[in-house]
């Protein structure tokens, strides 16, 4: 079954809530994002770049780091009270009229 993103914004605030230190400041968040997009590019250099893993490293995924990534933006947009569906569908709007003719679109048959 798929969540939307107002389900998963109320389960991660479901997790959140049972503990007493609840959502962390912005700027820890920022912090946590900006540590967890540095290991989504480490799996990708990985995966697609010219630096293998080492024997000693463990296993990763970049699915997981997506995640990890999704995870702590829900968490920033809970603690900010930012419905993400919303802010995903005014960034959609952006694109599609500020943006709409700045891609080559592909032929339609």
């Amino acid at each position: 079954m798929e969540k939307t993103l107002a389900e998963m914004q109320k389960e991660v605030d479901r997790y959140i809530s049972q503990f007493k230190e609840g959502y962390f400041s912005p700027l820890s968040m920022l912090a946590r994002m900006s540590e967890e997009v540095g290991e989504l590019a480490r799996e990708v250099n990985h995966r697609f770049g010219e630096k293998p893993k080492k024997a000693t490293e463990e296993e990763n995924s970049i699915e997981l780091e997506l995640g990890d990534i999704l995870f702590i933006t829900i968490c920033f947009a809970n603690s900010l009270g930012i419905d993400l569906t919303e802010a995903h569908d005014k960034v959609m709007h952006k694109f599609n009229t500020r943006d709409a003719n700045r891609w080559t679109k592909k032929d339609t048959e």
